[in-house]
């Protein structure tokens, strides 16, 4: 019996140290937050609807530590164009993209930032589309690094 006293101890030693020493190779993130807002819905979970999800100017950033993500959200837009921006820092590898669709789902931009290449940023106006609710889809693979982009309503 004094033998499994001193054995117990042992062994949850031993647990807790291959708990607490180990750790998973692909606890990789990557997360989008827009508006102060962090988004949790997929391109498969999103459908169009008759309300948006955000009004007015989008502030928004994303970080990242190797991991991939796809993000949507919806945005009313008054205009037929947005002004956007985006800057990342981003390591030789991975991408940030930013997919805008008008009202009618017509896609008014669709651009890339690749990692190890320049121009790291991104701007300018959209296409023109139909006023109403657009949607965003904010896609990262890959991604080791931050940034941020905004949208607004163009003139």
């Amino acid at each position: 019996m004094k033998n499994l006293k001193i054995f117990k101890p042992i062994v949850l030693a031993l647990a807790l140290i291959s708990l607490t020493s180990c750790s998973k190779d692909d606890d990789t993130f990557a997360r989008v937050t827009v508006n102060g807002t962090q988004l949790q819905i997929s391109p498969s979970d999103f459908t169009v609807g008759d309300r948006s999800d955000f009004n007015g100017d989008i502030d928004a950033s994303f970080t990242g530590n190797g991991g991939t993500t796809d993000r949507v959200f919806s945005w009313n837009n008054n205009l037929n164009t947005a002004d956007y921006n985006a800057d990342v820092t981003l390591g030789s590898e991975g991408s940030f993209q930013m997919i805008v669709a008008d009202s009618e789902g017509q896609v008014v931009l669709d651009q890339t930032i690749q990692g190890g290449a320049e121009p790291d940023t991104i701007g300018g106006v959209t296409a023109s589309g139909a006023s109403g609710i657009w949607t965003v889809t904010i896609r990262v693979r890959n991604f080791d690094g931050d940034g941020s982009f905004s949208l607004s309503e163009g003139n």
